[in-house]
């Protein structure tokens, strides 16, 4: 069963895209925003110029108040350990 599971993941990824192809191929190629032209595509460009790099800074942010959160469980975890008491 377990060596048939990528086959058949693979056959029916191909599937669904062979299929949904001509089902979203209306309009004329316009899709859904209309009538590209250059001032579109550039405006998009500069929309991404500004994503990715906030993008970034936001995962960042993210990742250095996670380190942050995991520092503080270490040393309470440590203090905790260090501490005379018990039996």
């Amino acid at each position: 069963m377990l060596k048939r599971l990528p086959t058949t993941a693979v056959l029916a990824l191909t599937t669904l895209l062979v299929v949904t192809a001509p089902a979203l191929a209306h309009d004329g190629g316009e899709g859904w925003w209309g009538e590209t032209n250059d001032k579109v595509v550039t405006n998009f460009g500069f929309l991404l110029i500004g994503a990715f790099p906030l993008f970034i800074f936001f995962m960042s942010m993210l990742q250095w108040q996670l380190e942050k959160r995991k520092d503080r469980r270490k040393a309470a975890a440590k203090a905790a350990a260090d501490s005379p008491g018990g039996w």
